[in-house]
């Protein structure tokens, strides 16, 4: 079983460390090479969104390199790890989150489908998430006695700026509870390759005009930093508790998806 996982860091010290492959894809380099590590007999691949030094900014990350390089490994999961902003109080920095839903704000401003033509094909993405993957997601913490929100609508902006306490006051209106730049369109290049995906999301902040200071990266970082620990015990979890072969759906993505 092969695992892809998409970060900014590898996992902790109990994975075995393997080297790593650099490919080219049809549609360019990923981000950064594919990073093996081995625990409990599982391979996985880890990738850097941002670049191996955080160099890429998100509106210019190779989403499609990225997740066709997944494809060309034989993975058939990916978990995308992600520092976000919290649009609720009841949501404070430092808190994870597993979310069920996306709002996408990034369409037409990015590549965002491996299917231009000739071929026309539409994925059903009702459901953007995994649910197989989801659920071991959300068991693994609770195993681990790890407080999570199991469900929250991720809402998903062009960046690089954070955003305006206006934006972030309609964004709360139309049904956002946590706020990033990179889940889109990585969550649904997934779902046309077919590969099961889910997400795992640290809150670092509150977004603007709730939290009653400015935003800075320095904050970003620290709390991502804090919770990385918590982040690497629930993933080992859940997928040390995978089936070996996928019950869901996600493998048919491509069924009567295209005239």
């Amino acid at each position: 079983m092969r695992i892809g996982i998409i970060g900014g860091s590898g996992l902790s010290e109990s994975t075995v460390k393997k080297g790593s492959i650099k490919i080219e894809t049809p549609y360019g380099l990923p981000s950064s090479p594919y990073e093996i590590e081995i625990f409990d007999d599982i391979e996985i691949l880890f990738l850097r969104r941002h670049g191996e030094n955080h160099s890429i900014p998100p509106h210019k990350v190779n989403y499609r390199a990225n997740i066709w390089g997944f494809k060309e490994l034989s993975t058939e999961r990916i978990i995308g790890i992600f520092a976000v902003g919290s649009l609720q109080e009841n949501i404070p920095p430092g808190s994870i989150v597993i979310p069920d839903q996306i709002i996408d704000f990034t369409q037409g401003m990015r590549e965002s489908t491996f299917y231009e033509g000739p071929q026309v094909v539409h994925i059903d993405f009702t459901y953007p998430f995994c649910p197989e993957l989801r659920s071991h997601l959300c068991s693994g913490a609770k195993n681990l006695g790890i407080e999570l929100f199991e469900k929250g609508t991720y809402i998903c902006t062009n960046g690089p700026r954070l955003e305006t306490a206006a934006e972030i006051k309609f964004y709360q209106n139309i049904g956002a509870q946590i706020i990033g730049m990179t889940l889109m369109p990585e969550a649904s290049l997934a779902r046309e390759v077919a590969h099961c995906y889910a997400a795992l999301c640290v809150v670092v902040n509150y977004a603007a005009g709730i939290s009653s200071s400015p935003l800075t990266v320095k904050e970003i970082s620290e709390k991502m930093r804090e919770s990385i620990e918590k982040v690497d015990k629930i993933i080992k979890t859940a997928i040390k508790n995978l089936p070996k072969q996928r019950d869901c759906a996600c493998k048919y993505a491509l069924k009567d998806s295209s005239f």
